[in-house]
């Protein structure tokens, strides 16, 4: 029983230094200097809100359990980096070059899933 509270401690402390860092870096990347230009403005503060959600979801992937909430996390991923990519195109920005999702891995890479140790029967 210890040994499983230890795993969930640590998972849920690994899950929540990801979270934090996510949180981090939304916020500070909201942080703008006025442009004169609503719309610029608007799509620059909106595209690390949408970044933050994306990272959060991954670590709903990386260590939740709730197949209904991993659903919706991949469901979130998928429609913010739409939404991203929306805004980039409707301020006629170049949408940068194609990058693995952010739950596959990357060529070259040993393949590993994330870490559904946790999905296994007990």
């Amino acid at each position: 029983m210890a040994a499983t509270l230890s795993v969930a401690t640590t998972r849920e402390s690994l899950f929540l230094a990801e979270n934090d860092v996510a949180m981090e870096r939304m916020m500070a990347g909201m942080h703008i200097k006025p442009s004169g230009d609503i719309d610029q403005e608007f799509a620059a503060m909106m595209t690390p809100h949408h970044q933050g959600a994306i990272d959060m979801a991954v670590a709903e992937l990386r260590y939740g359990s709730n197949e209904q909430l991993r659903r919706i996390a991949q469901e979130i991923i998928v429609s913010q980096q739409q939404e991203i990519a929306a805004m980039r195109l409707a301020l006629g920005q170049r949408l940068p070059s194609p990058e693995p999702a952010p739950t596959q891995v990357p060529l070259g890479m040993p393949s590993q899933p994330l870490d559904n140790a946790h999905h296994s029967p007990q």
